[in-house]
């Protein structure tokens, strides 16, 4: 089965075997937590979340989603790792979530099932795990309403982001589990771009998320040299 649909099985292995791990806040999934409301607030401002369709592609437990249903937001979350979305639906229930709906189908899928469905789509710290990236830009571009908003976040391709992002994160201060990533996946500003104008989108705007380890603190700005994000808009034609 996964011959046919753009997913890696180690990687689905290496999600599902953390899921009961994804609302834990001292956990592996503790820098999700801590950018989110960075990630959140960038989406909100651009897009304006209140009362739009909204798609998380590759949601895992739900942490982005969730917090864009509490904004107001009709969330889908999809992705490929049962364990994970099974945790994502269990945390909607016990907090009382609005608006909020998880499903297990590849983005492509659901491309061809509901194209033009969404106001916005996020794809949020996934390309960097796929087999074919681009194929996952496109579905997202197929997915958005003529005019609206797509956002990606991944990680550059470089010595630095190597020694951050690998070397520093999963083997020097332990924030996430050795092998979380792997260096020849990660993805330049430039390849996104067009991999984004292949699809249709346009890059509008773009973002870096910085890090102090000895602080903790978490912040963006414009230095897109390790962990970025890309706002990018499909034409109203």
């Amino acid at each position: 089965m996964t011959d046919s649909i753009n997913v890696d099985p180690a990687e689905l292995e290496k999600f599902s075997s953390l899921a009961h791990h994804w609302w834990d806040m001292e956990s592996e999934f503790k820098p999700l937590h801590m950018i989110n409301p960075l990630r959140l607030g960038w989406i909100d401002e651009l897009a304006s979340l209140q009362g739009k369709q909204v798609l998380d592609v590759g949601c895992g437990g739900g942490i982005l989603a969730d917090s864009m249903a509490r904004k107001g937001a009709h969330v889908t979350g999809i992705d490929l790792a049962t364990k994970s979305l099974r945790v994502a639906q269990l945390h909607a229930l016990e907090t009382g979530t609005p608006n909020i709906q998880y499903r297990e189908v590849p983005v492509e899928a659901l491309a061809a099932e509901r194209p033009a469905s969404f106001h916005v789509v996020t794809c949020m710290e996934m390309l960097e795990h796929v087999p074919d990236p681009a194929s996952v830009v496109q579905a997202c571009a197929q997915l958005v309403k003529p005019g609206g908003w797509v956002f990606f976040s991944t990680i550059n391709r470089n010595l630095k982001s190597y020694g951050l992002a690998i070397v520093a994160a999963e083997y020097v201060l332990n924030m996430l589990p050795k092998g979380t990533h792997e260096f020849e996946k990660f993805l330049t500003p430039s390849e996104m771009a067009g991999f984004c104008r292949q699809a249709g989108l346009a890059v509008t705007h773009s973002r870096g998320l910085q890090h102090n380890p000895l602080t903790g603190r978490y912040w963006l700005n414009e230095d897109c040299s390790v962990n970025y994000m890309l706002a990018t808009r499909r034409s109203h034609v």
